[in-house]
C-alpha cells in the first residue's frame, strides 16, 4: 500500500502553514480531459462507469498523471447512495441525473440499507486499488453527497431550480422529510467509513445545493446532518480528515467552523478572501475558492485571481482548489498556467524566506 508521512494535503489538514498549497480540484477527472472522453465511451451508461473498477480507476488517475495533482478524488458520483439504497437512478445525455421521485411519504418505504455495501462493493473495490496505485505522494479522497443534497435529487426526481418537492416534504411533512434525512446520514456515514476502510485517507461531504434553504433550515438540514456524519467519522476513524463543503451557505459557513467538527471546509466562489481568513482559517483549514469560470477565462484575470487567493490564504492552513467543480470547456493549457503559478509561487516564497 502505497503511503507516506509527509503528504501536503495530510499537513494542510493537520492545521499546518506549507511553503504552498497543496492543490488539487473538484471534478479533476472529467469531461475537460481528452482522455476522459475516450474512457467513458466505454461504458454503457454513466452509472455502469462509475460502478466498473477498471474504469472508475482509470478516470482517477488519469488527472493526476497528467498534472500530478497532490490529491486524488474518487470517481464516483453522490446519486450511488439512492441506487444503493433501491431507488431507481439513471443519466440522460442533456439532462442529468433521473430518478424515479419520491413523491408520497409511504414511498420511503421502498428504500432499504440492506443491500447497501453490496449495491457499492465496486466502489470499494475502486478505492482499493487505487491506493495501491496512486503515487506514494498522492493522498486518496473519498466522498458522498450530504444528506439535504442526495434528497433533493431523491424527492425533485433529478436537478432543480427551486428546489420547490424538497421544501414543501421539510415544510410540509417535516417528519417524513427527517426520515429521510435520517436514513441518508446513517447510509453515508456506513458508505463513507467503508470508504474509508478500503483505503480512503480523507473524506469530503458535498452539500451541493446548502444555499437554497434560509437561516434555521440550512442549520437543521445541513449544519445537523454534517456534525453528525462529522462525529461518526470521528468517533470510529478518528485519524481520517473531514472535508466539508457547504456551499451558498454564506455567513453560516462561520457556524460550520465553529460547530461541525470537521478539518476543513471548501469555500464557495462567493466568500470574501478576508473574511474567510479572520473568521474561518483562524479555527480550521480551508479549501478553494477560484472560479471555474474564471480558469475557463485565463489571462492576466486568472493569474490576478490566483494571487488574490494565495496572498490571503496562503499564510495559513490552505488547500488550493475552486469554488465548484472544473467545466468542461476548461482549457487544458489554462490548468497548466495555473499550476506553474502556484508551484512558482511557492518557490518565491522559498526564495524570500
Amino acid at each position: 500500500m502505497n503511503q507516506t508521512s509527509d503528504k501536503l494535503l495530510l499537513s494542510a489538514l493537520r492545521g499546518e502553514t506549507l511553503p504552498r498549497p497543496p492543490i488539487w480540484l473538484m471534478r479533476q477527472a472529467g469531461r475537460y480531459l481528452p482522455e476522459y472522453r475516450a474512457l467513458r465511451g466505454q461504458a454503457k451508461s454513466f452509472l455502469d462507469f462509475c460502478l466498473t473498477p477498471d474504469l472508475a480507476v482509470e478516470a482517477t488517475l488519469q488527472p493526476i498523471r497528467r498534472y500530478g495533482f497532490d490529491a486524488a478524488i474518487l470517481f464516483s458520483d453522490i446519486l450511488v447512495i439512492p441506487h444503493a439504497l433501491g431507488q431507481k437512478v439513471w443519466f440522460e445525455e442533456g439532462r442529468g441525473p433521473q430518478l424515479e421521485a419520491i413523491q408520497r411519504p409511504e414511498d420511503l418505504a421502498r428504500l432499504s440499507q440492506d443491500g447497501l455495501h453490496e449495491a457499492l462493493a465496486a466502489v470499494y473495490e475502486t478505492v482499493r486499488r487505487l491506493r495501491e496505485e496512486l503515487p506514494a505522494e498522492v493522498t486518496l479522497i473519498g466522498f458522498a453527497g450530504a444528506p439535504w443534497t442526495v434528497a433533493s435529487y431523491m424527492l425533485e426526481g433529478g436537478s432543480s431550480k427551486d428546489f420547490a418537492a424538497g421544501k414543501r416534504w421539510a415544510y410540509g411533512a417535516t417528519e417524513d422529510f427527517q426520515r429521510l434525512i435520517d436514513l441518508l446520514v446513517e447510509a453515508t456515514g456506513d458508505y463513507l467509513i467503508a470508504q474509508i476502510d478500503a483505503g480512503a485517507e480523507v473524506v469530503q461531504i458535498f452539500d451541493s445545493w446548502a444555499g437554497v434553504w434560509p437561516e434555521e433550515a440550512l442549520r437543521r438540514w445541513c449544519l445537523g446532518p454534517a456534525k453528525a456524519l462529522t462525529a461518526r467519522i470521528k468517533a470510529e476513524r478518528p485519524q481520517v480528515p473531514v472535508i466539508l463543503f457547504p456551499r451558498g451557505a454564506g455567513l453560516l459557513y462561520r457556524d460550520f467552523a465553529q460547530d461541525s467538527g470537521a478539518d476543513a471546509l471548501g469555500l464557495d466562489t462567493t466568500l470574501p478572501l478576508a473574511w474567510a481568513r479572520e473568521e474561518l482559517q483562524s479555527k480550521l483549514t480551508v479549501q478553494g475558492n477560484l472560479d471555474p469560470l474564471r480558469l475557463v477565462a485565463g489571462g492576466e484575470g486568472l493569474r490576478g485571481d490566483i494571487e488574490r487567493i494565495l496572498q490571503e490564504l496562503g499564510g495559513g492552513p490552505f488547500i488550493f482548489n475552486l469554488g465548484h467543480g472544473i467545466v468542461p470547456q476548461t482549457p487544458l493549457d489554462h490548468v497548466e498556467a495555473m499550476l506553474e503559478q502556484i508551484r512558482g509561487w511557492t518557490a518565491a516564497e522559498r526564495r524570500a524566506g
